[in-house]
């Protein structure tokens, strides 16, 4: 037992040492802070007495009793120290916790009386007598420190009510039970230094939550975290140890082979619990609600969601890395990242952990855009229907209500504007939200929107860079123009004096071929330049008939459905065809001869529905993404410019559509357009 009393001992003087420590290199001088520096200070040496006393038996007692008396002091002084500031604020009467101390100070003088002073059996049930009397002092200075606080403050120091409650009536028990049998029990006495070691805890986290007790203590959350997770995992371990012991004691001539599988499944069931996020998120938000003032520790945080966003961990790319970063915040997995400008509305950037969902027309954000525009607030979806009086007049579409699994909705802020928004799904553990949670989504989602609008940026740069680089190549091509004219030029000078001349002629028609070749390769590298937009109102099934009639000579041969009789929008009737054909011809170069090609148009709530689906290869979420629409990237070699995608989006855009491609490798793609239609 002596050795249990020197280990529990000795970790309580380490502990008490730690404290002193912090407590030291963090006083800024005031009263509260040097008393529980001075307490501190003087547990750990009378601890680390008691455990050398423990194990070689040599300290006298003229040496324990007076450091009994001293912590006694110290703790006790703390305790007056600090309802002494509250009563000072309150102006009132400190007269008795004045009588306290001097209760206190007459039981430590009794502690410390010599031993020739009085009987020795007198004396130690004087000594007794004034440990008990010292406990229940400090019981109802805790007490009244406790009572006298307001109520919500409590939660900054009922952690150090609660240990040094427990030292004072644990040391009430041990003396009493002393005192009432003439003798010290040894289980009791030995216990103690190890229930002392179990308040040093809860006395930093007190420490950590005062500041005005002049003591700036941090206490990671993941060092909390992973030493509690060791610390539980070491209890769980120990608990099995003790169950195997008694299953090979009791378990007969199977007892080792019954203690071996034991041990193995506890093993995996340890490392089952470990492993399990929704055991972790549990434990973090207990241990954030319950040991730290702030749910969060915001230079974590921050570093955390620096590096998410910079992709210094991760090769993921930026859309789904702004999902990654503010789900992380909320324990959210997955959810979906749309992107809004004025000029191409809102489109959909990408998804992490969370299906695409399925919209027809008109996405219906308006609404949800203006509203997160005016208040920049994070939507609670579940609230929106329970309490829509707390949204005004918010109307979310109904393919976002309906997804499952829908719960934050939180605005990407920049230069006091809406540029997207972030869809979270439910985290792995509920989660209640308070003001500390939105308020780090919100400015989270500033920072997420800071790398999107210089993403964007640095993408507009790079294709104003290759644009320059095709008004370069352009001026070239004039230059060749240039002398393609001037040979024929000279063909048609010399015509009228040498027409009649057969060699002429040779010469002439050999000039003109080279002439035609080398202008339909230059005609070809520009045939995709983007003109000049002009709208007129036209009708859209007809200009879709015939792109279809064009691109029918080739296969395979596309089908056509209209819904409707007439549909009219504002384009240009020769580029909205060329557009078409342009993605008709897109699915057929993607589509085996033997394969499909459907074009389906209809109108739906006052917009039209242009769909081109095929059987073809398909394409990947991340080349959809990244590639499809960025000029100069072509997937055909030197026989395309990589900008037809890139016009088709831009000149939906310019007439005040929208463009969204659905495609899966193997199984084909969806190319959507839906465009507004023209006024009557």
């Amino acid at each position: 037992m002596s050795d249990f009393g020197f280990l529990g001992f000795t970790i309580a003087s380490l502990l008490y040492l730690i404290l002193s420590l912090l407590l030291a290199t963090s006083w800024r001088g005031r009263l509260q802070g040097g008393l529980m520096l001075a307490a501190s200070i003087v547990s750990a040496f009378w601890a680390g007495l008691f455990a050398a006393d423990s194990y070689f038996m040599v300290i006298p007692a003229s040496a324990i009793w007076p450091i009994e008396a001293l912590k006694n002091i110290t703790w006790c002084a703390f305790l007056i120290g600090l309802l002494s500031q509250i009563a000072h604020g309150r102006k009132v009467s400190i007269r008795g916790y004045r009588i306290i101390a001097l209760l206190i100070l007459l039981a430590s003088v009794v502690i410390v009386i010599p031993d020739n002073y009085a009987p020795s059996i007198l004396l130690l049930d004087m000594r007794y007598l004034g440990q008990v009397i010292s406990a229940i002092a400090g019981m109802m200075l805790v007490e009244q420190f406790y009572r006298n606080t307001p109520t919500q403050q409590r939660w900054g120091i009922k952690y150090l009510c609660f240990g040094l409650g427990g030292m004072f009536m644990f040391d009430f028990y041990l003396f009493s039970d002393a005192l009432l049998f003439k003798r010290i029990n040894f289980d009791l006495w030995y216990a103690r230094g190890g229930i002392y070691a179990i308040t040093v805890p809860l006395l930093a986290v007190s420490a950590a939550r005062n500041p005005n007790w002049s003591f700036d203590l941090f206490v990671s959350r993941r060092v909390v975290f992973h030493t509690t997770t060791l610390l539980i995992a070491g209890v769980y371990m120990l608990l099995m140890a003790f169950a195997g012991y008694y299953i090979r004691i009791y378990g007969g001539a199977w007892g080792t082979v019954l203690q071996i599988t034991f041990f193995f499944a506890a093993l995996l069931a340890l490392l089952a619990i470990l492993f399990s996020g929704q055991v972790r998120a549990r434990a973090k938000v207990f241990l954030n609600k319950h040991f730290f003032s702030y749910r969060y520790d915001y230079r974590e945080e921050w570093l955390r969601l620096i590096r998410l966003l910079s992709g210094q961990d991760t090769n993921t790319p930026l859309f789904e890395r702004v999902i990654w970063a503010l789900g992380e915040i909320v324990d959210s997995g997955g959810g979906l990242l749309w992107l809004c400008s004025a000029r191409r509305g809102c489109i959909l950037a990408a998804n992490r952990n969370q299906s695409l969902p399925s919209i027809e027309g008109d996405h219906g954000l308006a609404s949800l855009i203006k509203f997160l525009d005016d208040r920049q607030w994070v939507v609670i979806v579940p609230e929106v229907e329970q309490h829509p009086e707390r949204y005004e007049a918010l109307e979310l579409p109904g393919w976002l209500t309906s997804m499952e699994g829908v719960w934050l909705i939180v605005p990407l802020i920049h230069d006091e504007h809406v540029i997207g928004f972030t869809i979270l799904t439910q985290p792995r553990v509920k989660t209640n939200l308070n003001w500390e949670n939105l308020d780090l989504l919100k400015t989270a989602g500033r920072q997420a929107a800071g790398y999107l609008a210089l993403y964007e940026t640095s993408q507009a740069l790079a294709d104003a860079k290759q644009f320059e680089g095709f008004n370069r190549l352009s001026a070239f091509v004039v230059h060749d123009l240039k002398n393609l004219i001037a040979q024929l030029s000279l063909v048609v000078k010399n015509a009228e004096k040498h027409k009649m001349n057969p060699a002429f002629i040779d010469d002439a028609m050999m000039t003109i071929d080279n002439s035609v070749k080398k202008m339909s390769r230059l005609m070809a590298h520009l045939r995709s330049a983007v003109p000049v937009v002009r709208k007129t109102r036209v009708e859209l099934i007809e200009i879709t008939k015939s792109a279809v009639a064009t691109k029918s000579l080739q296969l395979p041969v596309p089908s056509l459905e209209v819904k409707g009789e007439e549909i009219w929008v504002y384009a240009d009737a020769d580029r909205m065809e060329a557009i078409i054909g342009h993605i008709i011809q897109n699915a057929q170069d993607a589509t085996p001869q033997d394969g499909t090609i459907q074009v389906k148009l209809s109108a739906l709530k006052n917009q039209a529905v242009l769909k081109v689906k095929d059987s073809g290869s398909g394409m990947d979420a991340q080349f959809v993404r990244d590639r499809l629409f960025r000029p100069f990237d072509s997937t055909k070699g030197l026989t395309g410019m990589g900008i037809g995608a890139y016009e088709v989006r831009e000149f939906v855009h310019d007439i005040g559509g929208q463009v969204s491609v659905m495609s899966v490798p193997g199984k084909g793609t969806e190319f959507k357009i839906v465009i507004p239609f023209a006024d009557n």
